[in-house]
């Protein structure tokens, strides 16, 4: 696991609440884990699989499994209990598991909508390309090179994995209010006006602007990248595990709900 947010002295990029990367690991047959049953309220989990393939089931009845390429993104909302755990079917044959977990924050007049799910998979998650087809971009959300993502978000956020060729060099428009970041899992990327060089697990926040070059050396084995960018909330942030709200008093009843059992819990039912 590797966690560029939050980390030592960032304890986030507002609305960006923490960024995981999972693996790439190769498990077993039997080895896999996962995380059972735990809940969630007042923010979104966005779970997108490179390699690998997950299950989840929740409180709400939902379940399902997230096969390479797709993406589920779980608005939380009021709360919910969620499961997340490799297929059986993965468990039993081992492989490589490698993908990515996102929670994006939820403003305050949103922390308690109903929890709702968005699974898109992988054939129906948009690319865009240069002109040149240098890089390319699954648009998870938001808009580039005028390919608009299938994903409806609360917070208005851009989410692109993005693949440069050697000798990549792309400019993308980006809200001059927005917190943008740039985080390589391969590869390395020459990123801002100044091409500063950003290696392999390597995290890079922008500043001021209304554009971000993103660009490659012309000798090299070129690289890949998420970019995310979003308008900061601005607004206070009370966040202990599994819950993120405004407020200590908002976090104190999410715990008295979670343990009176007000979220629910996930029925199983046996063959």
């Amino acid at each position: 696991m590797r966690r560029p947010i939050p980390t030592y002295g960032l304890s986030l990029v507002d609305p960006f609440l923490l960024v995981d990367e999972m693996g790439p690991v190769d498990y077993g047959p039997g080895e896999a884990v996962g995380a059972p049953d735990h809940p969630h309220r007042g923010f979104e989990t966005v779970t997108y699989m490179l390699e690998g393939e997950g299950q989840h089931e929740d409180s709400a009845g939902n379940r399902g499994v997230i096969g390479p390429g797709a993406v589920q993104w779980m608005t939380a909302g009021s709360g919910l209990v969620h499961s997340e755990l490799p297929s059986e079917h993965f468990r039993e044959r081992g492989g490589r598991m490698h993908g990515f977990q996102i929670w994006v924050n939820l403003p305050r007049d949103k922390k308690l909508v109903p929890p709702r799910y968005q699974e898109i998979p992988a054939q129906q998650i948009p690319v865009a390309r240069s002109e040149d087809g240098r890089a390319r971009a699954k648009v998870i959300a938001g808009e580039v090179f005028g390919v608009r993502a299938v994903i409806d978000t609360h917070t208005p956020i851009s989410y692109h994995d993005w693949t440069l060729d050697p000798g990549a060099d792309i400019t993308l428009p980006v809200a001059s209010d927005a917190n943008v970041c740039v985080y390589v899992f391969q590869g390395t990327a020459h990123v801002g006006a100044d091409a500063r060089v950003v290696d392999d697990g390597q995290l890079a926040l922008l500043g001021s602007g209304e554009a971000v070059r993103l660009a490659t050396p012309a000798q090299g084995g070129g690289a890949r990248l998420l970019l995310l960018a979003g308008r900061p909330l601005r607004e206070p942030v009370a966040r202990h595990g599994p819950f993120v709200m405004n407020t200590r008093e908002e976090l104190e009843q999410a715990f008295a709900d979670f343990e009176a059992g007000r979220m629910g819990r996930i029925e199983r039912t046996r063959d």
